[in-house]
């Protein structure tokens, strides 16, 4: 993560594990690999070294919005859970609905980061984003998660790079569009 700059443009601390994401594609990722935005265009299963009785969040965060030199939408929020129990993501809950690797053609080599982190406690919540909707998703910040929910530094973590490819049409096409801000 150091190598493609992800500590410190996201966080300030290498987790200490890796977790392992697995694509219905087949494609499992590997730190810094590229990947195509068509194999990775369906939600993951994540695992990590979780505790039976821990609770914990998963984000996905794209910190390149338009582009890795001019980052004027960092991050742009892929997908969040909370209040996963161990690492069962089917027993968690859904805050913004999975989208895929969407980078813009021109844009270069996007990187696409998986966070796990370690709840204190189960978080009450009735937020809910589509994914059809990019309302709520740009700018958001991954410390500013850390803070709000108490979560410390990642006790896991995974990344892959992408660029454009004919699949972003389709998804592009599929997003409510409006103004980011």
């Amino acid at each position: 993560m150091d190598s493609n700059g992800i500590i410190p443009d996201v966080v300030d601390f290498v987790p200490e594990k890796i977790a392992t994401v697995t694509y219905p594609s087949g494609v499992i990722v590997e730190p810094g690999k590229e990947l195509t935005p068509t194999q990775v265009k369906d939600i993951p299963n994540i695992t990590w070294d979780a505790e039976s009785d821990g609770i914990y969040a998963v984000l996905m965060v794209d910190p390149d919005g338009p582009s890795r030199e001019n980052p004027i939408y960092r991050e742009f929020l892929h997908w969040s859970i909370c209040n996963i129990p161990g690492n069962d993501l089917s027993k968690g809950q859904t805050l913004f609905e999975y989208i895929g690797a969407g980078p813009s053609n021109g844009t270069g080599l996007h990187r696409y980061i998986f966070w796990v982190f370690k709840q204190p406690a189960a978080y009450p919540t009735d937020q809910f984003v589509s994914k059809t909707t990019i309302e709520g998703r740009a700018n958001i910040k991954t410390r500013d998660y850390v803070t709000k929910f108490n979560l410390g530094n990642p006790v896991a973590g995974n990344y892959f790079l992408a660029q454009y490819d004919e699949y972003v049409d389709t998804l592009q096409a599929s997003l409510k569009t409006t103004e980011i801000k």
